[in-house]
């Protein structure tokens, strides 16, 4: 089973849900994981009940939208791998920390704990900034493999970097064999 975990960059939400929305077709057992701000938060890019919706009717299954439910990761409910879909700077600075105080950290560390691959599909606006050292921290870090990424508007927002997400699938089928999908950016 696949977990598959939303972090807050909203914007790009929807191209996640696409890529979730191919792996379920495609036979994957898929196990949604939200964090708080994507379950509850209505944007200009959707409400949140919509977002909500779509995703368990594509797995079929109710989103894990708090730490409680996400503790059992691991040594009770065993994935073959977590997905972080977008995944946000704020969300990439706690994992780097080791920080869990939301659903999904609280579902990589369960992941890492029982060393099973994480793939994270960045979405951040302050990637070349503040978050570049964690970036470089978690590439080092055992099981944890990054979608590529480009910079999405280097004009306008210079520090930002967003995953491809036509690479994430590509991205997992290599981290299942236990290496970085090359180039990363």
């Amino acid at each position: 089973m696949i977990g598959y975990c939303f972090c807050g960059s909203f914007c790009t939400v929807g191209k996640s849900v696409g890529v979730l929305r191919t792996l379920a077709a495609e036979g994957n057992a898929v196990l949604p994981i939200m964090n708080e701000s994507v379950y509850e938060t209505d944007t200009r890019f959707g409400k949140a009940k919509d977002t909500v919706k779509s995703v368990e009717d594509i797995c079929k299954k109710p989103v894990i939208h708090t730490i409680v439910d996400a503790e059992p990761l691991g040594p009770e409910i065993s994935l073959d791998m977590l997905v972080v879909a977008p995944c946000t700077g704020n969300t990439l600075a706690k994992l780097a920390a080791g920080i869990t105080d939301s659903p999904v950290t609280m579902a990589v560390k369960a992941q890492l704990r029982c060393n099973r691959p994480v793939v994270i599909a960045l979405a951040t606006n302050d990637a070349l900034s503040a978050n570049l050292k964690n970036i470089g921290l978690l590439m080092s870090r055992k099981n944890i493999y990054f979608v590529p990424m480009k910079q999405d508007d280097p004009e306008k927002k210079p520090h930002s970097l967003v995953c491809d997400f036509d690479m994430l699938k590509s991205t997992m089928v290599c981290a299942f064999a236990g290496r970085q999908i090359m180039p990363i950016f």
